[in-house]
């Protein structure tokens, strides 16, 4: 499934419902691209792409020093999976082609 593009992601996190934009790329198995989120953004590192499936981290600093692990698939314009975030715990997420 084509993953380029932009998606609007909403995260169920501990803190409460979160959204954030990430703009993905796909080329052979890899995916780059970036991520923001209250007016914070950097690019995503190893991002990898397997049929449907999608993951990638991005380190983030607000509400504080993180790095946020993303697992999900990709279904038509939706995406939905799962937000590690190391000690903090995990949570799902979903998302739409924007």
């Amino acid at each position: 499934m084509a993953v380029d593009g932009a998606w609007n992601l909403i995260m169920q996190t501990p803190m409460g419902e979160r959204t954030t934009t990430v703009n993905l790329t796909a080329n052979g198995g890899a995916l780059t691209g970036t991520q923001s989120a209250d007016q914070e953004a950097g690019e995503i590192f190893d991002g990898k792409t397997s049929g449907d499936d999608v993951s990638w981290k991005i380190k983030i600093t607000s509400p504080m020093p993180l790095t946020l692990e993303f697992k999900g698939s990709v279904a038509g314009d939706n995406m939905d999976g799962k937000v590690s975030a190391g000690f903090i715990g995990s949570w799902g997420f979903t998302g739409v082609r924007a």
